[in-house]
């Protein structure tokens, strides 16, 4: 089984709570992932949602730069966290389950969108999009040096991942926007966890765990053909 951390789906609510006051650290956000994966290598839904909590924290942490994705995810965040709460709870304990719910009740529109509410499968798609220009963004920083321009790291994360899936409009502004981000150095001071340098070594820490989630959440969703879902 896998280790317990803060972020049971008991936690849930709790995390929640304390997200909207204390200061961001990444201690919460390597909390939250390592305890995702189970020794199944089913991804829990309960951590990988406290994850996300703590990463909307650190993205709001930085001003309105990042509006366009934070408002996105924490919309994303706040219907997979009803949906581990509701009737159907003990379907969305973890990704695998989720999937295999939704698909063998027709809970997923494939083709295109009806007026019935968002699966968990396509809110979860939205976050993992999201979650790939984090993961590249937070490697850029990592192996960036200190003189290493943020706004360049950021713009060409996105470029590779979350870009594709906006339209030009929110693509032009994002870009703009980046331009405007503090130093590196400033990033890692944000992350609270000590000196820049103890801030690049969490980060060596937490992405493999990151890493790990986003790659098993792909295989699945690419094995039963969702990463497209409109």
């Amino acid at each position: 089984p896998p280790r317990r951390g803060p972020c049971g789906l008991a936690g849930l609510r709790r995390g929640a709570m304390a997200g909207a006051q204390g200061a961001f650290s990444l201690r919460e956000v390597l909390a939250a992932f390592q305890t995702c994966v189970t020794e199944r290598r089913e991804v829990l839904l309960g951590p990988y949602l406290c994850g996300w909590r703590g990463l909307i924290r650190f993205l709001h942490s930085l001003g309105a730069i990042f509006s366009f994705v934070t408002k996105d995810a924490a919309a994303k965040v706040q219907i997979m966290e009803s949906y581990c709460r509701g009737e159907r709870r003990e379907e969305y304990v973890s990704l695998q389950s989720m999937v295999e719910y939704e698909l063998a009740n027709g809970l997923v529109d494939v083709q295109k969108r009806s007026g019935r509410p968002d699966s968990g499968c396509r809110t979860v798609l939205r976050l993992h999009r999201a979650l790939r220009w984090l993961q590249l963004f937070l490697e850029g920083l990592r192996t960036g040096r200190e003189d290493s321009r943020t706004s360049v790291i950021c713009t060409d994360s996105y470029n590779a991942s979350l870009a594709t899936y906006h339209p030009w409009v929110i693509r032009k502004a994002a870009t703009v926007a980046f331009c405007t981000l503090p130093p590196r150095n400033t990033f890692l001071e944000i992350m609270n966890v000590g000196t820049p340098e103890e801030a690049v070594a969490m980060l060596g820490e937490a992405l493999p765990y990151i890493c790990d989630v986003y790659g098993i959440t792909q295989e699945l969703f690419a094995q039963h053909k969702l990463l497209d879902l409109p």
